[in-house]
């Protein structure tokens, strides 16, 4: 547990206060996480379905000195995983 708490604590703000970015129907919430001086990549990806909304949880070894360049890759990077995967990702 003592793993995770360290790799969550650190986000840049809440999920209620991320702004998302829509891709492809999909909704992408960048939530870099503060590690030190530098930023891990991460981001959660969001779609509504008919059988309710899926969430799919992106954190990655990357990481960026900046807040912006965390933020900026993490959207990228989840614009590849939907373009590679689609709703596979929820499954």
């Amino acid at each position: 547990m003592a793993l995770f708490s360290k790799l969550f604590r650190g986000k840049s703000g809440s999920k209620e206060d991320a702004e998302p970015v829509v891709y492809e129907g999909y909704r992408i919430f960048a939530e870099p996480v503060k590690e030190g001086s530098s930023y891990r990549l991460a981001a959660r990806i969001e779609l509504d379905t008919e059988s309710g909304m899926k969430t799919h949880d992106v954190i990655r070894a990357d990481t960026f000195g900046s807040l912006e360049e965390a933020t900026e890759w993490s959207v990228a990077k989840c614009k590849q995983l939907i373009d590679q995967m689609g709703e596979r990702l929820f499954g």
